[in-house]
């Protein structure tokens, strides 16, 4: 070390300048940086949907839902499949664990779907593009008078998708909203019988009427050409002269039989959006792992292109609903301001303590040289950013070593200046150069053990798994990569700035709160080392009140991040139709709108055409962005507005359930549990008659737990289903078989599309629907009078039966929604804690739950969401924190060379922790992930100043002072240095502490724990570590120092050099 600071006082010039270099590299780098809101926690996570045209969930789960999930099974890496089956899809969730890529993940999919054996209906698995943390950006089309949904559905699935999918970084866009465009066919059923031709028949003959064939070529003299023969069907009229059959000689054409029209597909969804009921909107998605502003800025140029460049018909254009940079720029908004603030404090404590302007200047100048650093790597690297990784780095943290570096110069600037003022000496370059090596010389094996040890206390970071993992991972790289710009600094800046700023005049003065403190001091450390069984009892008295704080705070995983909207779920009864939810949807939207608090209100009812979203008729979502909070009334919150809201909806719309999140948090926690809610219990069990009552027990049993809200079941059955059950005695006599019965039925209730209508001049095409008239469908009575094309007896032509002759026709209730896990049904039971912690609120739960619920044999329950993994992070942190507390002591061991005097400088921990815990507890804050962070964090800062009052103390009998005299000085010259250090790291995240702003929330509990921590840690350290060090050391002077016979007692003695104040 001393040679770095030697080298860098012969090339000041060139330090200088690579310091400058490094801020302005800095600055380019966080211009250049990506920063995200929130990392992405979910593991590599592949979609598998299988879409058909018209089974129910019963008939999904076994042809092809389970199918897939044993097609699936051993899959390498692989931690959970989860599946849901549903009215004409199936959606398969295949979770991976973190160590394999999600490119990895998605083709071990591909290769197991490719040895799949062909599914019922011709069903073909495709993978989702979706991700939890994907959706980044929302349009709607809008248009003149005149233009259909149809129209701009049509212009969004044949213009718009293609040009963002070729955008990098985005993987799709899904159409929500407006009509497929196809052509129907509409069946009349008398004058089919009347023509003597059949369903089959017309489905045959358009199936035979479409295509394009080629022959080879042809010569012409010396030219070849090419021979094409056209039977594409490229318009309604094309459709009509499609031949059926003959009947007596006649040809009987499609448009004798049916009317052709433009129609559309059967809805699967509805989008509205503020006054408008029905509009087209686009959803577009990122590349999982891609960054995320240089794909929205993208995105957004696109946009403005579109907007600007005629793509789109005249009139027409779009209108944006949702943009994740608002987010971003706000959070990196909330940051700056507490990082700035912070750096401002830091150097006021500075100037305030050292009572020297340029002292101050030359400690906060490492911060940003620090901060550069660290964005320099994460660049380089191709790492992203995000709200903790960058807005909880504790300044006051990376700068504790160039404290100890400055004031130690500062203090051989002052002695220099005394002795030239003495005559013993002159000002010259040599001198000063002398002076700060002699003061780097004797802190840099403090320095050295102080950074060792501040990263063991970072070590249980570097180890966590899972989602705690990907969230606080990126936050420890942070922290080693600034901590290390700040030991660069401290070698190569701190040393060159001294030397030029430092006067050659100094002269230490005890500045106005460092006297007023020691006047405060002085005598409370003299009263405790009178009555030590008091003092020391009254820190335990502390530490055990701690404790019972720790028993009485509550317990969440994580802090929720708060993203300026609401993400609304309404659950309507699970057997109505798309057009009976549309009255309530409409009704809903209206009545969120009319708060002030929001900007606008966007409903999805049902799900996309893609289905990617894999839910029902049942299911309504809202997303509602809001206006800045600063801008609302005096007195609204938005926990007030939820409630309001809540209570609103509950009372006008009994039977409806309703949950409230926000859009990112709902996508992830879907992700990461599979069940649309912030938390849910998953009752396990075969036969799901029994699984929906005992849910329904289970709910009732929550609604009596304070706190519970939300709380809802996913109802899996009440599924009207028009049954029609083939007597296969009766078909056998007309010569069907259950085949040919099916089909028929298929087509003529549900539809089919044998062929598609190709636009002559473009690649657009459409379905064409062969469907019996709706009168002919719409009722039992008229399915059962569907006539089924039977062979005539006498052998010539066919014969029309009654479906009423062959099967059983009636109305029954099936099955709407199967849930599957580890290859077993389940039912989810939903819901979500507000106005108490996580842990209380379940705990109470599951107890009530054991008393009053008894589960039969083949039953059984898993607890989901968020405490879930928070009990994982615990137990890991369970393990690594007491081996990062070894570690730290082994290096206190290395750097007094006495078990003793090791441990006396690790009692500042309990010390520390008190004041965290105190923090939490005083501001009703439960323990989070993010709290256990910041207690992690206090041990490094702790055990800093544990090394520097014991040093101190060390120092004093080494020289030769007798015990007492040793505890004086231990008590004045460890006030400023401790004080500094603690204040300084609690003063670094006062801002973040106090901050309410979006992009605050998840940082926060980290940052007052740590504010708290220091706030009291001085109090403590100073007043109790002195009277330990009184009981319990048995150092020596080291004229009298001896063999040791006490195994506590080091055998050389300590033989640093450190001066007071400066751990060693």
């Amino acid at each position: 070390m001393n040679r770095i600071v030697d080298f860098a006082l012969r090339q000041r010039l060139l330090i200088v300048g690579l310091f400058f270099a490094m801020i302005v590299a800095g600055v380019i780098g966080f211009i250049n940086l990506n920063i995200e809101a929130y990392p992405d926690p979910v593991p590599p996570m592949v979609e598998v949907i299988t879409q058909t045209q018209g089974l129910s969930a019963e008939e999904m789960e076994r042809n092809v839902t389970i199918p897939i999930e044993v097609q699936m099974a051993g899959i390498p890496h692989m931690t959970a499949i989860r599946a849901i089956s549903l009215f004409g899809l199936s959606d398969i969730k295949i979770q991976f664990t973190y160590d394999y890529t999600n490119e990895q993940a998605k083709q071990q999919v591909i290769n197991r779907l490719s040895q799949l054996p062909p599914l019922a209906g011709g069903a073909q698995p495709t993978l989702s593009p979706t991700s939890p943390v994907g959706e980044i950006y929302r349009y709607r089309i809008v248009a003149p008078k005149g233009y259909s949904v149809m129209d701009l559905k049509t212009l969004q699935d044949w213009v718009l998708q293609r040009r963002f999918k070729r955008i990098p970084g985005v993987i799709d866009v899904t159409g929500w909203g407006g009509k497929l465009r196809a052509y129907d066919v509409v069946i009349d059923q008398n004058r089919l019988t009347a023509h003597g031709v059949t369903v089959a028949q017309v489905l045959a003959a358009l199936s035979k009427s479409d295509g394009n064939v080629g022959g080879q070529t042809i010569n012409f003299g010396e030219q070849a050409a090419i021979v094409r023969g056209i039977g594409l069907i490229q318009s309604p009229n094309a459709i009509e002269n499609v031949l059926v059959g003959e009947a007596g000689g006649t040809p009987v054409l499609i448009k004798d039989v049916a009317t052709v029209k433009v129609g559309n597909a059967p809805r699967m969804g509805i989008a509205g959006y503020n006054n408008d009921d029905d509009i087209v909107q686009g959803i577009v998605l990122m590349q999982r792992g891609a960054q995320s502003m240089p794909t929205i800025k993208a995105v957004q140029a696109e946009v403005a292109n579109i907007n600007d460049s005629g793509v789109l018909p005249p009139g027409v254009h779009l209108e944006r609903i949702y943009d994740r940079s608002d987010l971003i720029n706000l959070t990196i908004h909330t940051v700056m301001e507490n990082m700035v603030v912070g750096i401002l404090l830091i150097f006021a404590l500075q100037w305030l303590f050292l009572g020297n302007l340029r002292s101050a200047i030359i400690v906060a100048a490492t911060i940003p040289f620090a901060l550069a650093f660290a964005i320099l790597i994460l660049v380089l690297q191709g790492e992203s950013a995000n709200l903790l990784s960058v807005g909880a780095l504790d300044f006051g943290l990376v700068v504790d070593a160039c404290v100890i570096m400055v004031e130690n110069i500062f203090r051989h600037m002052v002695e220099r200046s005394a002795a030239v003022e003495s005559g013993k000496g002159h000002y010259t370059m040599a001198s000063r150069f002398g002076a700060v090596l002699g003061a780097s010389s004797e802190v840099s094996r403090g320095i050295f053990f102080a950074a060792a040890i501040i990263i063991a206390s970072f070590l249980p970071l570097f180890t966590l798994t899972g989602v705690e993992g990907h969230i606080f991972g990126p936050m420890a790289k942070t922290y080693a990569y600034a901590i290390s710009g700040g030991l660069l600094a401290t070698f190569t800046v701190a040393p060159v700035l001294s030397t030029l700023l430092l006067p050659d005049k100094l002269a230490e003065t005890e500045t106005f709160i460092v006297g007023k403190l020691r006047r405060v001091y002085e005598p409370a450390a003299s009263f405790a080392l009178r009555n030590k069984v008091v003092t020391i009892g009254g820190a335990v008295l502390m530490m055990g009140l701690a404790v019972v704080g720790v028993r009485s705070l509550g317990i969440e995983f994580l802090p929720h991040l708060e993203e300026g909207n609401m993400y609304i779920r309404a659950t309507l009864p699970s057997s109505i139709s798309l057009e009976a939810g549309e009255k309530v949807t409409n009704e809903v939207r209206k009545i969120i709108a009319s708060y002030p608090e929001t900007t606008a209100v966007l409903s999805a009812h049902g799900r996309p055409d893609d289905g990617t979203d894999a839910t029902g008729f049942f299911n309504v979502e809202f997303f509602v962005p809001l206006k800045p909070f600063d801008t609302w009334p005096s007195g609204m919150t938005k926990e007030k507005l939820i409630d309001e809201l809540s209570k609103r909806l509950a009372t006008k719309y009994p039977g409806v359930d309703f949950s409230f999140s926000q859009i990112i948090e709902d996508n992830v926690e879907e992700a990461a549990s599979g069940v649309k809610g912030a938390n849910s219990i998953k009752l396990f069990g075969p036969d799901l008659v029994t699984l929906e009552k005992l849910a329904n027990q289970i709910k009732a049993q929550m609604a009596k737990v304070k706190g519970i809200e939300d709380l809802g079941v996913f109802e899996i059955l009440g599924q009207p289903t028009v049954r029609i059950d083939v007597d296969r005695a009766k078909a056998a006599r007309y010569g069907l078989t259950p085949d040919d019965i099916n089909a028929t039925v298929a087509a003529a209730i549900g539809g089919q599309s044998p062929a598609d209508l190709y636009e002559p001049g473009t690649d657009r095409h459409f379905p064409i629907i062969v469907r019996l008239q709706p009168k002919q469908r719409d009722s039992l009575e008229s399915v059962r009078n569907i006539t089924i094309g039977a062979p005539s007896p006498d052998g010539n032509g066919t014969i029309q039966v009654p479906l009423s002759e062959v099967a059983n026709v009636k109305l029954t209730s099936g099955a709407s929604f199967i849930y599957r896990e580890h290859q077993e049904r389940y039912v989810p039971i939903k819901f979500s804690v507000r106005g108490r912690d996580l842990g209380g609120a379940v705990e109470e739960a599951r107890s009530r739950i054991n008393q009053n619920v008894h589960l039969p044999p083949g039953y059984h329950l898993e607890w989901a969401g968020e405490l879930d993994n928070l009990k994982n992070a615990i137990s890991r942190l369970e393990i690594v924190v007491p081996i990062s507390l070894v570690l730290i002591l082994l290096l206190l061991y290395a750097n007094f060379g006495s078990m003793r005097d090791s441990l006396l400088a690790f009692s500042a921990i309990p010390m520390a922790i008190v004041g965290g815990v105190l923090a939490l507890a005083l501001t009703g804050t439960a323990f989070s992930i993010s709290a256990a962070i910041g207690f992690v964090a206090l041990f490094g800062i702790a055990v800093m100043d544990g090394i520097l009052v014991v040093t101190t103390f060390n120092n004093a009998i080494d020289e030769g002072a007798p015990r007492e005299n040793a505890l004086a000085t231990t008590v004045k010259n460890s006030l400023r240095p401790v004080v500094m250090t603690c204040l300084v790291a609690a003063i670094g995240l006062l801002p973040a502490a106090l901050s309410h702003g979006i992009g605050s929330q998840v940082q926060k509990p980290l940052a007052l724990v740590v504010v708290g921590g220091m706030t009291l840690a001085p109090l403590l350290i100073l007043l109790v570590l002195p009277v330990l060090i009184s009981r319990y050391s048995v150092r020596l002077p080291l004229s009298q120092r001896k063999k040791k016979h006490d195994p506590m007692v080091d055998d050389q003695g300590d033989t640093t050099t450190s001066e007071p104040g400066v751990p060693a």
